[in-house]
Order: C-alpha cells, then structure tokens, then sequence
C-alpha cells in the first residue's frame, strides 16, 4: 500500500527536493504540495494523506496552528516537522498541538524516506541528534505536574511512562525491567489509551508535564 504525503513548505525548492526523494520510493507517493498552513489544511481535508510534512515557518499561517488545524479536524494524518534547527523554539509548540515528531532539514534521503513510513505506521519519532536537548528544553516550558491524572496507570505502567520520558526504547525499556519487548509494547499501549495520547512523543511529553522526568543540569 502506497503511504500518501503532502509536502507543505513556503520555499519551491525543498518541496521539489522532498518530491524528488519521496517519489523516488516505490511505496510512498507525493499527493499535493502546499506554500502556507493554510493551504496544507485545506489539502488534508481534500486528499486524506497518510503523512505531513510541514514546515514550522510559514506566511498566513505557520506549520503550528496548521498542525493544530490538523489534529482537531480528526484527521488520521501524522503530522512530522521538518525544521532548520534543531532547537526552534516552535518545535515544542508543535508537539503540544500534536505533530508526531520532527525532523531537520538537513536530513539524508533515505533517512526522510524512512522517517515517513515510522509515523505513517502509527509510531513516532525525534530528530535522535537533538532528542535529549530538546526534552530537556521542554521540561523548563511545562505547566505544574498534574500527578490525579496518573490514577488510572498502574504502578508497572507509570514505570514505563517514566521510562518513555527518559528517551528509552521498547527494546531498553525491556533490558531496564526485565520484560519481553512484547510486554512493554503492552504496556505502551495501555499508557497512550488510559491517558489519551496520540503516539509515543505524546507520551514523553505527558512524562514531563506530569513531573515523572526532571530535565539535566548541566
């Protein structure tokens, strides 16, 4: 099955160079470009994409409240942030209003390609160079921990939230509690259910507003 995705950044030349390298895939296929928030909204709405790829600054509306747009229409359509840096400060912004992950400009062909089929499938991802950095960053900017919205997890499940939040992986989670990968992929999916979280980036940030990880000093 061919993954579907709009490309919606406001330069010409790098919607011509993701065309060119997602089109160069047989399984995923270019179904609409867009120069503004807007536009790509309106395009979701249209063509029912599989995959976003949305620039953060953008004229009349930027890639935030496109997201936004996006999320609250109940569109089914993951939306992954492409940036410049690696640190822009509108990249929390889109996670908050609902962006699967982002990625940086700068990335090599085959790893855009393969980062599209990840959130196409329903999981979520980071720019790994820039993982750490950036939740750390995002535990200055939260709100104060709401702990009664953990009632419903049990203790294994806050565990792996608290894990999730720390960047680990299904497979680290595992090593760290002595489980299968099978359990903890359990596990995750009831954490994302009980608290009503699209993906796993969903679940860091919900770690972090929720006082279960503490940022890095130093």
């Amino acid at each position: 099955m061919t993954i579907r995705v709009v490309v919606a950044d406001d330069q010409a030349l790098v919607r011509g160079g993701f065309r060119l390298i997602i089109d160069a895939r047989d399984d995923l296929e270019v179904v609409g470009e867009a120069a503004d928030g807007q536009h790509a909204v309106r395009l979701v709405g249209q063509l029912r994409p599989d995959v976003v790829l949305m620039d953060v600054r953008m004229p009349v509306m930027d890639g935030i409240d496109a997201t936004r747009a996006i999320v609250a229409s109940g569109s089914a359509a993951r939306v992954l942030v492409v940036t410049t840096f690696d640190l822009d400060e509108h990249v929390l912004s889109a996670l908050r209003a609902g962006a699967s992950g982002f990625l940086l400009k700068d990335i090599r062909p085959a790893e855009l390609a393969e980062a599209v089929r990840v959130v196409a499938r329903g999981d979520a991802l980071l720019a790994p160079t820039v993982t750490r950095r950036m939740l750390d960053r995002f535990a200055h900017t939260t709100d104060p921990p709401a702990p009664a919205a953990l009632a419903g997890l049990s203790p294994r499940e806050r565990e792996v939230l608290t894990l999730i939040g720390q960047a680990l992986s299904n497979s680290e989670i595992a090593l760290r509690l002595h489980l299968s990968e099978a359990t903890v992929k359990t596990h995750v999916s009831a954490v994302l259910r009980k608290l009503g979280l699209r993906d796993r980036v969903h679940a860091v940030v919900a770690a972090y507003d929720h006082g279960l990880v503490e940022p890095r000093r130093g």
